[in-house]
């Protein structure tokens, strides 16, 4: 039996069970609320990462369970003693390797039930505890090496054969990534607030503990043992990235300028990865926009960083770029991405050099730099770094000149920059980790008329192609994020732009996020073959913004019965580095339709 620092894993599988079932988002918080309250403080933070699918928050660089389709199989096979055969038969028949393990889970049972059950005294299976789950399942990510695929098959066998019919199929789903519930990030902020606190009006306070720790688990263990008010001291942490800032994007000098307050900062807006970087002694850890951990990827960066932050503990951000170390001048952000190798990763640092400009910095030891204005964090930045061509502030002006910021934009344009960023200088202009706000301004050089423009959209569905298409997804239902609703909301189809090679690994890029059914987080009227769990950016391209009546991206917001669209649609690339949430928002598709709508009245 479980202890009072742990819980039975089927009262979390149960809840599980009840989330699949609903797609109402506050039917789920009260589901979540219900949860927290029964879940000993000591392990809310493993409920959490299960809940999730996961051990622990992305950046922790966990291994992956490392367990294919065919170990599964084998696991399940030894488990319930069935032949393999039998098992890849039924899980053709059913499609689920998780309805898989619970029938024979089921029939299993039925079998004891009837004939060893009567002589053990009534319970052959101990029972399974949130820990006891967790802790084996660490285990199996962390096998490696020789020897290690028995090892998982083993362990999982093992928590199969003590797990009823429920746990079986959970436990497979959880080890497969196919956990399917629905519910983001906002929904289980809400649920702590009102588990620990005093309801949604405590959920700022939580929220921006969130945006400086990046720890849902984390941050729900000290709600759950300390109380929600507790976080309104957080700060953060050296180790623990925060959620970046994000910035909207205009078209117009003037317009920007006025938005933040009519002078500003602007700064070379480079085309690299955004990296975050702490410091703790002769430590260093980078994190990408995504918040996972590229440390691996940039030992050159990591080197620059020891040698030329001169603070004890610092967290600072820039822009990782890649260069032409000759004559220093900026490679585009396609040469920057085949650092993504594993291996061999000094060969291709010696064949992508990178330069870091910084630009922001949010704690220097001990101090909290996300509340001061961003003057006094840039000055403090200058204060603590020893400037280099490869190592430097990113390059910028101060003005409130429209002219002078164009002529700028120029400059950064003809240095190979994408365009600049304009930032807010005034009193108010404090670090909104985790936010998008009109404190930083995006303007790029493709922003001279109405979709050049690019956008990035998540796809949601995707349509099996026609004649040599044909048995291919050749279009893909595309959406944008409305973080009010925390819900995606298409937007178009595009099917133009992907190579042969695109459309032959299509249907394997999306395989593991493919439903039976709408995602409870997608709004859509169109109806799609296949339905996708929101999971893959896409940098999208087209002619011109339009009304439609059957895309629901800021539905009856222009005119009753129709919503924002984007006419002949392009794919441009992946957008591996941004999670389904920093996609582009209904809000700036609307912003960006109006801008449009205003220009062609003024030609009239």
């Amino acid at each position: 039996m479980s202890s009072t620092h742990d819980m039975p894993f089927k009262q979390l599988v149960e809840t599980l069970d009840r989330l699949e079932r609903i797609s109402a988002r506050t039917q789920m918080t009260v589901i979540l609320v219900n949860l927290f309250k029964q879940t000993p403080p000591e392990i809310i933070d493993k409920v959490i990462y299960l809940m999730q699918g996961k051990l622990g928050p992305d950046w922790k660089d966990i291994p992956n369970f490392g367990v294919s389709e065919k170990f599964l199989v084998k696991a399940i096979s030894l488990s319930y003693k069935k032949p393999e055969r039998e098992v890849l038969e039924l899980y053709k028949k059913l499609g689920d390797l998780g309805l898989v393990a619970e029938k024979l889970a089921s029939e299993s049972g039925a079998s004891q039930a009837a004939g060893l059950m009567s002589w053990i005294g009534g319970g052959g299976k101990k029972e399974l505890t949130v820990n006891e789950v967790y802790n084996t399942l660490y285990r199996v990510a962390l096998a490696q090496g020789e020897g290690s695929r028995d090892i998982k098959i083993r362990l999982v066998s093992g928590l199969l054969s003590d797990a009823d019919p429920l746990e079986a199929r959970y436990i497979v789903r959880i080890i497969e990534g196919r956990l399917r519930l629905g519910v983001g990030d906002a929904t289980v902020l809400d649920a702590l607030a009102i588990a620990f606190g005093e309801g949604v009006k405590d959920r700022p306070i939580v929220e921006r503990a969130y945006n400086l720790r990046a720890d849902l688990g984390h941050i729900a263990k000290i709600c759950a043992s300390k109380g929600v008010k507790v976080l309104s001291d957080v700060k953060p942490e050296v180790g623990i990235p925060i959620r970046p800032m994000l910035a909207e994007r205009l078209s117009d000098p003037v317009e920007i300028l006025n938005k933040i307050g009519g002078e500003g900062l602007v700064e070379y807006k480079y085309d690299g990865e955004r990296g975050q970087i702490h410091k703790k002694g002769n430590e260093i850890y980078i994190y990408s926009r995504r918040l996972e951990n590229i440390t691996r990827m940039y030992p050159d960066v990591k080197e620059m960083a020891l040698k030329y932050i001169k603070a004890e503990e610092a967290i600072v951000e820039g822009e990782i770029v890649a260069v032409d170390p000759e004559t220093m001048e900026l490679r585009p952000f396609q040469e920057l991405m085949r650092r993504k190798r594993k291996h061999d990763i000094h060969i291709a640092m010696k064949e992508v050099p990178v330069a870091v400009f910084l630009f922001d910095t949010m704690y220097v030891n001990g101090e909290d730099l996300t509340v001061k204005p961003l003057p006094e964090r840039r000055s403090r930045l200058e204060s603590i770094i020893e400037q280099t061509p490869e190592w430097s502030i990113a390059t910028y002006i101060k003005t409130g000149d429209p002219d002078e910021f164009m002529k700028f934009f120029m400059k950064a344009v003809s240095e190979g920059a994408e365009g600049v960023m304009a930032k807010a200088i005034h009193q108010d202009s404090i670090y909104r980790a985790g936010a998008r706000g009109w404190l930083w301004i995006k303007f790029k050089r493709d922003y001279k008329s109405e979709m050049i423009d690019t956008v990035d959209l998540v796809a949601v569905g995707g349509f099996y192609g026609r004649g040599r298409r044909g048995g291919k997804i050749g279009t893909l239902l595309m959406a944008a994020y409305d973080p009010e609703t925390d819900t995606f909301k298409t937007v178009c189809k595009v099917g133009s732009g992907f190579t042969d090679e695109d459309l032959d690994k299509m249907y394997s890029l999306f395989e593991p996020y493919i439903i039976p059914h709408k995602h409870p987080r997608v709004d859509s009227i169109i109806k799609p073959d296949l339905w996708f769990v929101p999971a893959k950016v896409a940098e999208i391209i087209g002619a011109e913004l339009t009304l439609s009546p059957l895309h629901t991206c800021c539905w009856n917001r222009v005119r009753t019965g129709a919503g924002i669209s984007i006419r002949f649609p392009r794919f441009i690339r992946w957008r591996d580095d941004k999670s389904p949430e920093d996609a582009t928002t209904t809000q700036e598709l609307l912003e960006m339709y109006m801008r449009q709508l205003k220009k062609i009245e003024e030609a009239k």
